[in-house]
């Protein structure tokens, strides 16, 4: 019998239990018992004489099948690779049958630098899943929250899973919960309480699948693994029917932050418990850790969590339709709220259990497979909401825009003209009253949406390729040291080439923010609609303008300091929404009274004394963006957050930026207002009328496809006139389209003379 004094077991990290199962996953995985494995620490069986003596030790052939009700973990079980089995092979079967001993488990796995890793095998039938009806719990609250049943149908079939929790990206909020609960972007998402059925929202384009184990998880072993992050989000209507409490949880803490520097093996044994829709309350501890369940066509599944029952009488009790939820630590230490009640941790977002490999069951399941909540909020660029259920609170989208646009309208220069007739008599299509801002109703999708705001209520559902265009890290150096506002001291830089090279050159690919070319973008099409005389056209383009204007104006979505100094510090990295969504909200009738009489400088007509270009426009937003960043640095923003955690965080903040936020705002709606004067007089200043035009004509442009198509920056390149183009097969909203033959004759060169 091997002497197991010779190796300090103990001393092994989640790091060597990777690497040990790597390296002996082909042969693990084709032992026919075997059907999954994970990492943790060794089950010791409650009558092994070592389950109270640690220095005991058993020869495994001696005793019984492990399970999960028999086993437990000890604080001196070792660190070990957990190997999951449907049957159990007892001394007798293997003398019986000599064949199945090469069936059998090894004991230790080799390492060839001579580490040992013990193997700890675990008789847990998928197949036989434990005869229990669920307890469907009743729902008799009117505010939606986690733990709430949800339902998708497609296909003619229903898709049943559980609410997670809220959360927001600092524009809108969602709910979160299973990529497969949730559907296909755009499909209809109910909840069925108090005997009816009630529309949620719809599935939003933004969902996780499986993504390489190793870009999950950089620096640890995964050859041809994948991980299931299997996550989506369901776009609210109306947030004010919703709660951030999880049902039967209560107020949520922050989120674990694990990743490959926060992952332990003393995370095991840790005891969790949820809500399900299905199942209600749910107890369970954290058995293993990255669960290797499935292998398909040389490629492996890895799932972050498995979640086994608490104890020996208290079962699992997970059924299908508890997807989505979230699991909690259930710890009894846990800060209370002022009721005194506990405010728990969320951990792991569930996605399923053993049921996968049961199809049709109907009965509770021994184990639940969950994601880290930490990497889902990372991977979709979010935050939790802890604390909706205080109130209402509407975004910076919903009032930032609006007020931004509606205000501009009357900035207009000269007053008076043809352009200022026009744009006030659509002043309420644009924006919102003030009065109607001072009790925001929520947007309810397919509704009509203000002009300012339609890139965020509606072009967000089917228009992926325009996230980026809301945003641009302007403070972010590149390869030769500059940031893209040094860059742009030159204005000539201010063009997509430039950009591309600034964003290639520090490695980013996916999130190249390309707000001020989103604007040139849009100026040309509002040029060209004014000089044609499509004043139903130009307005709305106008109007939707204002939205990437305003979010010029804004200091957080024009920094790398979005979401704080320290990205894994997740209670510091919630600084957007705060500043953004809760400040703003919460203060919106006092900046009604603010913005007009904040004192932001006047703003320079755009290229006075000649015909303006788009390209004059985008310069004009860059210096917006630096007037912004001088006025309220983003990390002013950032620090005064960081200092005053706690209860009275919020009225600090605002006691100490409303003022430059009041004048930001005030900025940010002059310029608008160059911007369309600009355009206009690009068009050769004609009269387009003073028409009210209804909700339904402009609905009805903004929702074609083919109107101010958005376009991802490394989708565009400027032609031989300076004019903003698609470069050839670039994909606009779904369709692939082709570079536009230019046939005017006037040449813009960007260094033409400011004036």
């Amino acid at each position: 019998m091997l002497d197991t004094k010779r190796h300090d077991f103990s001393s092994l990290s989640v790091k060597d239990l990777l690497e040990a199962r790597e390296a002996y996953h082909v042969h693990l995985a084709h032992l026919d018992q075997v059907y999954a494995t994970a990492i943790g620490k060794y089950l010791i069986r409650h009558d092994d004489k070592n389950s109270h003596d640690s220095k005991h030790r058993t020869d495994p052939a001696d005793l019984g099948p492990r399970t999960l009700d028999n086993c437990e973990v000890k604080d001196w079980s070792w660190p070990c690779v957990l190997v999951f089995v449907r049957h159990w092979f007892t001394p007798k079967e293997i003398q019986k049958r000599p064949s199945l001993a090469g069936e059998l488990v090894p004991s230790f796995l080799y390492l060839p630098d001579g580490r040992v890793v013990p193997t700890c095998v675990i008789e847990v039938n998928p197949d036989a899943p434990l005869e229990r009806s669920p307890t469907v719990p009743e729902f008799k609250s009117d505010l939606v929250g986690g733990g709430f049943p949800i339902q998708s149908n497609a296909q003619g079939r229903a898709h049943v899973g559980s609410i997670g929790c809220l959360v927001t990206d600092g524009d809108a909020v969602f709910a979160l919960t299973n990529r497969h609960v949730a559907g296909p972007p755009g499909q209809e998402i109910f909840a069925g309480f108090k005997n009816t059925s009630r529309r949620l929202g719809i599935s939003d384009p933004r969902q996780l699948g499986k993504v390489p184990f190793g870009e999950a998880y950089p620096g640890w072993s995964g050859y041809r693994v994948v991980s299931n992050l299997d996550a989506g989000l369901v776009r609210i209507d109306d947030v004010k029917g919703w709660t951030a409490q999880a049902y039967g949880i209560g107020e949520i803490g922050d989120v674990w932050d694990l990743n490959v520097d926060t992952f332990r093996l003393d995370l095991i044994n840790c005891p969790l418990v949820a809500f399900g829709a299905m199942s209600g309350l749910m107890k369970g501890r954290i058995l293993g850790l990255f669960y290797r369940y499935k292998s398909v066509g040389g490629t492996d599944y890895v799932t972050d969590l498995v979640v086994g029952p608490r104890d020996r009488d208290t079962p699992l009790n997970n059924y299908p339709g508890d997807s989505g939820t979230v699991w909690f630590e259930d710890d009894a230490k846990a800060p209370v709220n002022g009721n005194g009640a506990r405010k728990l941790r969320p951990v792991a977002l569930e996605w399923g259990g053993q049921v996968l490999l049961a199809p049709g069951a109907r009965a509770s399941t021994q184990l639940a497979l969950g994601i880290c909540l930490s990497t889902i909020c990372r991977e979709l660029d979010v935050e939790l909401i802890p604390d909706w259920n205080i109130g209402h609170t509407e975004y910076w989208g919903e009032w930032g825009h609006v007020k931004i646009g509606a205000y501009a309208t009357n900035l207009i220069q000269p007053e008076g003209s043809p352009l200022a007739d026009l744009m006030q008599a659509n002043a309420d299509k644009i924006g919102l009253d003030d009065e109607i801002l001072k009790d925001l109703p929520p947007h309810h999708n397919g509704a009509f949406s203000p002009l300012a705001d339609v890139a965020d209520l509606v072009w967000r559902f089917g228009r992926p390729s325009d996230e980026s265009n809301h945003f641009a890290d302007m403070d972010k150096p590149g390869r030769d040291g500059k940031t893209l506002l040094e860059l742009c001291e030159d204005r000539a830089n201010v063009d997509p080439k430039v950009w591309n090279d600034y964003y290639a050159g520090i490695g980013e690919d996916k999130k190249r923010g390309a707000l001020p070319i989103r604007v040139w973008q849009i100026a040309e099409a509002m040029i060209d609609y004014a000089r044609g005389g499509k004043a139903l056209e130009f307005v709305t383009a106008a109007g939707i303008v204002a939205h990437y204007v305003g979010d010029a104006c804004q200091p957080l979505h024009i920094s790398q300091y979005h979401h704080g100094r320290d990205l894994s510090n997740a209670a510091h990295a919630k600084v957007h929404s705060v500043y953004e969504t809760m400040m703003v909200a919460k203060h919106g009738e006092d900046l009604i009274a603010m913005i007009p009489a904040a004192g932001a400088d006047d703003v320079a007509e755009i290229a006075p004394g000649r015909t303006p270009t788009g390209h004059d426009i985008a310069v004009a937003v860059v210096a917006l963006m630096r007037r912004t960043v001088n006025r309220l640095p983003p990390l002013t923003i950032v620090d005064t957050f960081d200092e005053h955690m706690g209860s009275g965080q919020m009225g600090v903040m605002w006691d100490m930026l409303k003022d430059r936020t009041a004048a930001c705002m005030q900025d940010g709606a002059k310029t608008l207002a160059r911007v369309w004067e600009a355009a206009w007089r690009a068009a050769g200043s004609p009269n387009l009328g003073n028409q009210a035009f209804t909700e339904d004509q402009f609905s009805g442009l903004y929702m074609k496809k083919d109107f101010l198509p958005s376009y991802t920056l490394d989708q565009l390149t400027t032609d031989e006139h300076d004019h903003i183009v698609p470069t050839d097969g670039a994909v606009a909203n779904g369709h692939v389209t082709q570079r536009p033959r230019v046939t005017g004759t006037t040449v813009h060169r960007r260094h033409a003379a400011v004036g």
